[in-house]
């Protein structure tokens, strides 16, 4: 896996513009942040809901094999961008207790609900694993 940056570009924070990965593709569902086994949020607050939504996919790509370094591109689908954006502080620190320091290219798309009731966003994933 190779990280590209144009040239003359700033170094983004907290994602990657260009990944370049040869291998098994993964391609992993859109994940809330809620307990995966009760399927209950414990949670209202958005950066809790983010941690465990990155655990989530964390979890959906190791069961194929993968591990956080093998992420290439997360979408991340948000219902509240304002909510987002005066929380990355404590969502920041979620994702590197979770992912570390790997930082795969990102989308973040405001949208106007969720199909389960009390989600703050979703994040969906795809893999490369070498």
């Amino acid at each position: 896996m190779e990280v590209f940056n144009p040239d003359g570009w700033p170094r983004p924070k907290g994602y990657s513009n260009v990944i370049v990965a040869e291998g098994k593709q993964v391609h992993v569902a859109g994940m809330v942040g809620w307990n995966p086994v009760t399927e209950k949020f414990e949670t209202d607050d958005i950066a809790g809901q983010f941690k465990q939504a990155l655990k989530n996919v964390v979890a959906a790509l190791a069961a194929a094999g993968g591990k956080p370094e093998h992420f290439v591109r997360f979408t991340i689908y948000l219902g509240d961008a304002d909510e987002y954006n005066a929380n990355l502080r404590n969502i920041g620190a979620g994702y590197r207790e979770v992912m570390g320091s790997h930082y795969p290219v990102m989308a973040g798309i405001m949208i106007k609900g969720f199909v389960e009731a009390g989600a703050k966003l979703e994040i969906e994933a795809y893999a490369v694993i070498p």
